[in-house]
């Protein structure tokens, strides 16, 4: 297969070379803010007569965008980019061009006595990505980017936080195009406390091209922060006060302050939120001709309070119209205090209790990060840019617990009591260059990258023996862990008249070295691996005609065993379930291949095919002597995943527009344990959101999700579960401030439930949190920017530009 892929992007570069036909034009733009400073990630969309989409490109890191267009066709261009007003521009007929540059003003800028502000979708189908407007839904006020994630389309979260794309686990979450380098509950707990009212888009990127890392089985969700570059003195305040059965605080300040050759920057963001979880779990035991033996019923109720700051301050400096130079500044503080309450009910296999054992737990968490950002951007001219970042990354992390268990009793002294201290320090060094080359008919990127990620883990576990705390060096762990990631990548694109062809190739480097410091009682051991990989991309778009395209795209990806993951010590959930990592599993390797078509801009259908090799699951062992569970991860086989995703969004009339997706998956999971396994499940999940405009500055949207039965580890199957949001919106203060009432999970549906199967056991578990939150918000844009002459060039599709704000 890398031999097939390897002679394609061969091919591919040849043919890049040749002539388009004498029959197409061909329209090069560039896109360039008010200081002529390139703008990439800019939509560029070429309308007809009707203000149909006929073609759309985003536009490169140097703001250039190119389109192959016959000659008989008069055709308007759209130019968009959220902070800066859009632009139409009539076309006609016309020859060839060179490049045409095309200047974007600021958003709402004054024109006379008018605001013009641009409508932003809420969902963007583009060729390699969708991109979710996160301020675009009025149900996004107040919340976390947890929760935006799971109701984005195609993203579904589990019971302990993992995200899947699609239905395929193994996402790369990155924030700003650098990964997280969290896993588990440290990323649940990043994810948590950022503020959705911090973020831009969210970018889901299911098939990257050789440009990005190739970690991410699943692709890649990008989490991009806002930015502004806008002249003058700006910035924006938003407060949101929620209540569910506890209340929920979520703030956010941005300043913003640019005058002749510098930028400023500052934003800083403040979530309190209290939570609860209440989870009911009852597990059979069976002997070996699978009669039962005895049961465990476990109900537990824990209660959550939490809170998390981020700041992010920096500067831009433009040294000149080609080059700039940026620092940035990034830090975040966490803490999390956790009690809770459980039973532990056992009986026998009349269901006639034996006996009861009553724990009670606390658990803080505290997180500190601390960040700083280098980067350099040079145009050498309008073809060719060189762009470098340097990034340091800290991250203190420390969990402390302490167990209480009583026997019948809910009063008293404890049984037994154990302590748990868990530090642990994490530090991420990166660079990267990259460099890009537009010839006439193609364009050539290419680069490198390297990281260093060091982390040290220290367990410490005590039990309570003889009125004193007593070493338990049976738990007790010291964890010591280096790894080093180097990656060299090519990728070229070209347009030969109605065709569209990209092809690249990555390799990356992977060597790691870790050690298990010993005690009195577990003995000291090391263990280490290098190897490297070859990972091709390919994508192939066909204009059918000026309504419909099609697209194809394969490439393989890795999934790296998260570095916690690999260190084996214990991590006790309860008395009777311990979380412990696995030093030995291998990362997993898949194949992706797609197949999709789109119609105008309205609907968007995509078949893929994915095999994973050493797939990665969840695998949890029983000791039924001692009912004790522990659950680890490894890799258990291969998984094939056949899925088709069909997107709409619709705008009925004036005053309505919905967008709806949904995904059905097929999956076959065959796995080798102390059986071999072989799980079909076929899945599906829907989202749907809908806009109304209800005039005079009031907005009302509806949202939700659906998920049915569904299966991502081979032991564990979920139940269904989906919510419904609703949501009011009011322009106030002349435009500048908003008002949002949202009520999430409306009729108190967002239970996770499912059914485990572990060796002559199983499990029944159920869990609620509080996810029926009622959230008022308040947002306000404030200050002046420095006087622009605003260009406007309507063409014929004014009817696209918003006068007086947006719905939300």
């Amino acid at each position: 297969m890398q031999k097939i892929v390897l002679i394609g992007i061969g091919i591919l570069m040849s043919l890049s070379s040749l002539a388009q036909p004498a029959s197409e034009n061909n329209w090069r733009f560039v896109v360039v803010g008010p200081a002529q400073e390139p703008l990439a990630g800019a939509t560029v969309s070429l309308l007809r007569n009707d203000s149909s989409v006929f073609k759309q490109a985003i536009t490169d890191s140097l703001g250039v965008v190119q389109f192959s267009v016959a000659t008989n066709l008069s055709l308007t261009g759209r130019i968009s980019r959220i902070g800066f007003q859009t632009q139409y521009l009539s076309l006609g007929n016309e020859t060839d061009r060179v490049l045409r540059t095309i200047v974007l003003q600021p958003a709402e800028a004054t024109l006379g006595n008018v605001t013009v502000t641009a409508k932003k979708p809420l969902v963007q189908f583009l060729t390699d990505r969708t991109v979710v407007n996160v301020d675009a839904s009025i149900t996004n006020a107040g919340t976390s980017v947890m929760e935006v994630l799971e109701k984005s389309p195609g993203v579904t979260i589990d019971k302990d936080g993992n995200i899947s794309l699609k239905g395929k686990p193994g996402v790369q979450i990155m924030i700003d195009g650098k990964p997280t380098m969290l896993a588990g509950a440290d990323l649940q707990n990043l994810l948590s406390g950022m503020n959705s009212s911090q973020i831009e888009t969210i970018e889901l990127i299911d098939n990257p091209s050789a440009k990005y890392d190739a970690a991410g089985n699943a692709g890649i969700i990008n989490i991009r922060t806002k930015k502004n570059k806008q002249r003058g003195f700006n910035g924006s305040a938003t407060v949101a006060i929620g209540q569910g059965r506890l209340p929920k605080n979520n703030d956010n300040l941005q300043l913003n302050y640019r005058n002749g050759k510098f930028n400023y920057f500052l934003t800083y963001s403040a979530n309190l939120n209290r939570q609860f979880m209440d989870m009911y779990a009852l597990r059979t035991y069976y002997d070996v001709d699978n009669k039962v033996t005895s049961l465990l019923e476990q109900p537990y109720y824990t209660r959550n309070r939490g809170n998390t700051h981020v700041v992010r301050t920096g500067a831009d400096y433009y040294l000149s119209n080609r080059t700039t130079l940026g620092l940035a500044l990034s830090g975040m503080s966490l803490q999390r205090h956790n009690t809770g309450e459980a039973t532990a009910i056992w009986m026998n296999e009349q269901h006639q209790t034996d006996s009861t054992i009553y724990t009670s737990s606390l658990n803080t968490s505290r997180m500190r990060q601390g960040g700083i950002n280098f980067n350099m951007r040079h145009n050498f001219d309008s073809k060719r840019e060189l762009s470098a970042d340097f990034d340091l990354i800290h991250y203190r992390i420390r969990t402390a617990q302490h167990f209480e268990n009583r026997l019948g009793t809910l009063s008293g002294l404890p049984d037994d009591a154990s302590e748990g201290d868990i530090p642990s320090t994490l530090r991420i060094l990166t660079g990267k260059m990259d460099y890009t080359q537009r010839f006439d008919k193609w364009t050539w990127e290419t680069g490198w990258k390297s990281s260093r990620v060091s982390t040290d883990n220290l367990a410490q576990y005590y039990t309570w023996e003889n009125n004193g705390w007593v070493d338990d060096l049976n738990k007790s762990n010291h964890f010591l862990y280096t790894e080093n990631i180097h990656a060299l990548y090519t990728n070229a694109q070209a347009t030969l008249g109605k065709w569209s062809l990209q092809g690249g190739l990555r390799y990356e480097y992977t060597g790691y070295d870790a050690r298990q410091l010993g005690n009195a009682r577990v003995k000291d051991s090391s263990f280490s691996r290098q190897y490297g990989n070859l990972f091709p991309s390919v994508f192939v778009t066909w204009q059918a005609d000026s309504v419909n395209s099609f697209t194809v795209r394969a490439g393989r990806r890795i999934d790296r065993p998260p570095f916690q993951k690999l260190n084996p010590f214990v991590f006790i959930i309860n008395k009777y379930t311990y979380q412990q990592g696995n030093p030995y599993f291998k990362p997993q390797f898949t194949w992706n291949f797609e197949l999709s078509h789109l119609y105008k801009e309205v609907l968007s259908t995509t078949f893929s095919y994915n095999l994973i090799r050493d797939y990665i699951s969840q695998v949890f062992y029983a000791d039924t002597s001692t009912g004790l569970i522990v659950y680890t991860e490894g890799n258990i086989g291969k998984m094939q995943n056949y899925s088709l995703t069909m997107s709409t969004q619709l705008s009925p009339t004036p005053w309505w527009s919905f967008n709806l997706q949904g995904t059905a998956n097929h999956k076959i999971i065959e796995a080798q344990l102390w059986r071999k396994y072989r799980a079909r499940i076929t899945q599906a999940s829907f989202s749907l959101n809908s806009q109304f405009k209800l005039g005079k500055g009031w907005g009302a949207e509806l949202s939700g999700f659906y998920i049915t039965r569904a299966q991502n580890d081979i032991q564990e199957v979920l139940k269904p579960t989906g919510q419904l949001a609703v949501g009011f919106s009011k322009q106030v203060l002349r435009n500048k401030g908003t008002l949002r009432l949202t009520v999430r999970d409306l009729f108190y549906t967002q239970a996770m439930a499912g059914l485990t199967d572990f060796l002559q056991t199983k499990e029944y578990f159920k869990l609620q949190r509080d996810t029926r939150v009622a959230t008022l918000s308040f947002s306000w844009r404030f200050g002046k920017a420095m006087k622009q002459t605003a260009r406007r060039n309507t063409g014929g599709a004014s009817s696209e530009i918003e006068r007086v704000g947006t719905v939300n």
